[in-house]
Formats: structure tokens, C-alpha cells, sequence
């Protein structure tokens, strides 16, 4: 198992990239926010050597705006990886399943030649999901052993702990495998 980390604008741009692989960067949510922080932190991934994906915090509702968004916005290039996070949001509501696969399918028709996943917690992969859709895969957060999330559908990356920040595992043999799988 490959080691990673997921940061937000609530983390420092300098994490310690010590023993990681990849790295995961919240670049937006909704239709205005964007993380003020999203090029520093890629930065400090990209001078590790470390694979880069960017996420967008799910909001309902004018999914082509939140897709473009996310696309304009987030710092990405060729490699790296794009993620919708797929939750309850901070007023109580989540996107539906035929919101989040629009979004899915709307990010991918945009960014064709990057892999795009969802990321989900296992409440909503279990009780929510519907469709089973994730795009190219799968990111579930079930904080259990780590790699060894409570689901039976293939996973691609499992985020175990957010103690003391979010870390994570992706299911590949090799970092190099890993970057391979990430450029289609």
C-alpha cells in the first residue's frame, strides 16, 4: 500500500511529506469557494516527487458551474488526479446520486485525460449511493486498518484516520504504478 495525505486550506503548505506517495489537495467547493492555500500545497507535493490529485466539496444544485469551477480553478496538470467529495455539507444537505455522477461525467468531459474519482464516506457508499458510480474510482473513508475499509467494491484509495490529518492509502503496487493508472 501506497501512503498519502489529504489537506485542506486548514493545514499548513508545508506538510510533511515524509514517507508519502501521493498527495490529495482541496482545490474548491461549491460554485465561489476556492482554497487559497491549493497552489502552495501542491507545490510542496510536487517538489516531494509526490502524485497530485485536487477535490471539490460537493454542493447541490448548477453542476456545470461547480464543474467549471473546479476545473478553472484547481491547479492541476497532465498526471495529476481530480476528486469530487461527496458529503453532507456544512447547512445539512448533500448533491443527489444523479448530481454527483453528472458532476462525475461533467469533470471527465472537461478534463478528459485525467482520472477522476469520488470520494465518499462509508455511510454514503452504503446508505446513500445508489448508482454505484465513481467515475474512474473509488476514495472511501472508513477509518478502520488501514487498506482494509468495510466495502466490497473495488477501491482505488481509503482514507483510515484523520488523526492526526486526514491519511490515507491508495491500493496500488508501486508509486510508479500509481502514476501510470494516473495518466490515462
Amino acid at each position: 500500500m501506497l501512503r498519502g495525505i489529504d489537506v485542506s486550506a486548514y493545514q499548513s503548505s508545508s506538510y510533511d511529506t515524509s514517507g508519502l506517495s501521493f498527495a490529495f489537495i482541496k482545490a474548491t467547493e461549491g460554485r465561489t469557494y476556492v482554497n487559497p492555500h491549493a497552489g502552495a500545497q501542491a507545490k510542496t507535493a510536487r517538489d516531494a516527487g509526490l502524485v497530485v490529485g485536487f477535490y471539490h466539496f460537493l454542493w447541490p444544485g448548477d453542476l456545470t458551474a461547480q464543474a467549471e469551477h473546479f476545473v478553472t480553478a484547481a491547479p492541476s496538470r497532465a498526471g495529476d488526479i481530480l476528486a469530487v467529495d461527496w458529503e453532507t455539507t456544512g447547512d445539512g444537505t448533500h448533491a443527489s446520486n444523479s448530481e454527483k455522477d453528472t458532476f462525475l461525467k461533467r469533470v471527465k468531459a472537461l478534463r478528459p485525460t485525467h482520472r477522476i474519482v469520488l470520494y465518499c464516506n462509508l455511510d454514503f457508499w452504503l446508505n446513500i449511493d445508489s448508482t454505484s458510480y465513481a467515475g474512474d474510482g473509488l476514495w472511501i473513508a472508513d477509518y478502520v486498518s488501514a487498506g482494509h475499509p468495510r466495502i466490497k467494491a473495488k477501491w482505488r484509495f481509503h482514507q483510515y484516520t484523520s488523526t492526526p490529518h486526514d491519511q490515507d492509502v491508495a491500493n496500488f503496487a508501486s508509486k510508479a504504478a500509481l502514476q501510470d493508472w494516473a495518466t490515462p
